[in-house]
């Protein structure tokens, strides 16, 4: 990084959206938070730059570099959301779908099997697109974009190109191919990783807009980054063809941030959101990349990104009873906005229910939760089922009780729907609910934070008896409750990256350790490196998550805004890599070039001619990611076993790497 350059930083979460200003100098500058406004991505945006700019007090003009790391993406797979998808299988069937978890990913999204695709070495079978027209047909209105998939495309992606060109021909919408995303065998992961892709460029199209528009209405000209999952940067219309790489942007951008805010090689980092909690090794100070690939939501991908354990445990989080514990009390995995902040813009139809329901001689599980229509939903409603447009119908824009909106147990599986087209929004008691109670948050109205919780205390378990004696002690159960799956998810994270599964005899021991209990066996445990909180609640609860495991827990000065001094202080990093086959044992040779399968005879010459070909290829892209005089990195890994001795060549994987900083203006 540049001395003396102001960079602005820009981190767009589930609940809040921070920025920074930042200098190699100086650090950090200034920070301002605003509310993220996902009706309208550029309202939470404004709010934070011009909070921040404000405090610079100079010309904006004088801004080098702006850079977005952002939790949209990883928080759209948790929980479900984004654009509808068309999936083209080529060369593949039916039973493929039931691999990698991609018939889960698809989620009932229209999918079409036409005849096509390669063989190992790239050889083509005979493609046939003629059913394509009436597939488009169908349900070329009901789609935001197109994922394509072919049978070995990564030694041959020729037939992803033709169809590509046709449906951006025949629709002109979005469309993902695979071999774009990943160079690695293994059809249905890569097809999953493209589904999603697709799926998100409609979430990280919006916020780059609604960046865009508030940069230039406030007169800074500086080139846009995006974080993506591995910590670099790259430049904002490069991230928008390959949004999956942004998934774990926010806590890549964590750490680099927190590597900065703390100066510490080795360390777990914890970054509780608001809808997450995201946990990460940092070792001899650096993030471990996941090489097979990152897993959001229940589905691995072939995405490279660092080794982060995501949970859906948040300050958001879903306060539910759990009448299978003996806790009564279960948090997430799904998020909803806090009572309290719902409070702050609907205070009149909020507090008119909670009152009306405080009468209520036995609230359910409905009361004291909400829903209600998102800004310009009623355009997007193409594709619904009758019953879920009716449910929708009976919504407004202004808050609902859902104790007189639901009538029965199926509607709830529908407005879970509505919530994941992006359609509706739900509020609820979450954690931040219960810390305004307790008095250790104030960011919002805890005057509807504790009429929800006096309303809560009073639902009945399986065993009809109230879930707590009063406000207070619910309040106080869920802080512990957070705590204590706080530490399981640290202490889940610690242990998958030592490789060690546990036994249902070792989870309980690790229990009475962590309650202090002691029995006729026992013992103690602690980590092996300081325990760092990032998120803006961290404060709030990592202390007792520290006590808990016995181990130092650090909170540094800036910790609420972590990512976003990560989103300036990275470097623009892109990677190809290309498979060299050979189906005769070394006397010829194949490789994708261009899209398309090259032959060559001669080993030392096509290794030369691959080696030229990806730095011709990487120069482009690094350009196009925002990198500036790039520093190329090559590894060559030849598998060419000696078989009755002569030596038999398999293939080589000759991968290559562009690294650079980021370009200023």
């Amino acid at each position: 990084m540049t001395e003396n350059k102001i960079l602005l930083g820009i981190d767009t979460g589930g609940t809040y959206t921070d920025a920074v200003l930042f200098s190699d100098e100086a650090g950090v500058i200034a920070k301002a938070k605003s509310l993220t406004t996902k009706h309208d991505l550029s309202i939470g945006i404004a709010g934070a730059v011009d909070a921040v700019i404000h405090q610079f007090n100079e010309d904006a003009s004088h801004i080098a570099l702006t850079s977005i790391s952002t939790t949209l993406a990883t928080n759209a797979l948790v929980e479900g959301k984004g654009g509808s998808v068309g999936l083209v299988m080529i060369g593949f069937d039916e039973q493929d779908m039931e691999k990698s978890g991609l018939k889960e990913a698809l989620a009932g999204d229209p999918v079409i099997f036409i005849p096509g695709g390669h063989d190992v070495s790239g050889n083509e079978r005979t493609l046939d697109m003629s059913s394509l027209a009436a597939f488009i047909e169908t349900h070329g209105n009901n789609i935001s974009g197109f994922a394509i998939a072919g049978y070995f495309a990564v030694r041959n992606a020729s037939h992803e190109l033709a169809v590509r060109d046709y449906l951006m021909e025949k629709t002109g919408l979005a469309t993902t191919c695979s071999h774009e995303l990943s160079s690695k065998l293994g059809g249905p992961k890569r097809a999953l990783t493209t589904v999603l892709n697709a799926r998100l460029i409609p979430v990280i199209q919006d916020l780059i807009l609604a960046c865009r528009s508030h940069l230039e209405k406030t007169g800074i000209q500086s080139p846009l980054m995006v974080v993506r999952g591995d910590g670099a940067l790259v430049d904002a219309d490069f991230a928008l063809k390959r949004p999956i790489e942004t998934i774990l942007s926010g806590p890549a951008a964590s750490l680099v941030g927190a590597k900065f805010l703390l100066g510490t090689k080795d360390a777990i980092i914890s970054d509780i959101g608001g809808t997450t909690t995201d946990v990460a090794i940092l070792e001899k100070g650096w993030p471990r990349i996941e090489p097979e690939g990152a897993s959001i939501g229940g589905f691995t991908t072939m995405v490279e990104a660092v080794a982060m354990h995501t949970f859906g445990l948040g300050g958001d989080s879903v306060v539910d009873v759990d009448d299978a514990n003996s806790t009564k009390i279960k948090l997430g995995p799904r998020r909803q906005i806090p009572i309290s902040l719902l409070t702050i813009e609907h205070e009149e139809a909020v507090m008119l229910q909670l009152k009306r329901q405080a009468q209520m001689e036995y609230p359910n599980h409905l009361c004291a939760r909400f829903a209600y229509k998102l800004g310009g939903s009623e355009k997007r409603v193409g594709g619904l089922k009758a019953t879920e447009l009716k449910l929708f119908e009976k919504l407004t824009d202004i808050p609902q009780p859902l104790d007189q909106v639901l009538k029965g147990a199926s509607e709830g599986g529908t407005l879970v729907k509505l919530v994941s087209r992006g359609l509706v929004q739900v509020s609820g008691f979450t954690p931040s609910d219960a810390m305004h109670v307790l008095g250790l948050q104030n960011n919002w109205n805890s005057e509807a934070a504790r009429l929800a919780a006096s309303i809560l205390c009073r639902v009945r378990d399986r065993f009809a008896k109230p879930i707590a004696g009063d406000a207070d002690e619910l309040c106080k159960n869920i802080k512990a409750q957070l705590t204590a799956q706080s530490c399981d998810v640290i202490l889940q994270t610690c242990m998958a990256e030592d490789g060690i599964k546990l036994g249902e005899g070792a989870k309980e021991l690790i229990a009475q350790s962590l309650d202090k209990q002691s029995g006729f066996v026992s013992f103690s445990l602690k980590l092996d490196r300081p325990l760092v909180g990032l998120g803006a609640s961290a404060k709030v609860y990592y202390p007792a998550i520290g006590e808990r495991l016995s181990s130092k827990c650090h909170v540094p000065e800036h910790a609420d805004v972590a990512n976003a001094i990560g989103a300036v202080a990275g470097e623009v990093r892109v990677q190809q890599t290309v498979t060299i086959t050979s189906s005769d044992g070394g006397s010829s040779f194949q490789f994708m070039s261009d899209g398309n399968l090259t032959n060559m005879v001669d080993e030392e010459a096509v290794l030369a001619k691959v080696k030229a070909d990806l730095q011709n290829e990487l120069a482009q892209m690094a350009d196009e990611a925002g990198a500036q005089s790039p520093v190329f990195e090559t590894n060559t890994v030849i598998n060419a076993p000696i078989i009755d001795g002569s030596r038999h060549f398999v293939e080589a994987i000759v991968s290559m790497t562009a690294t650079g900083r980021p370009k200023f203006i």
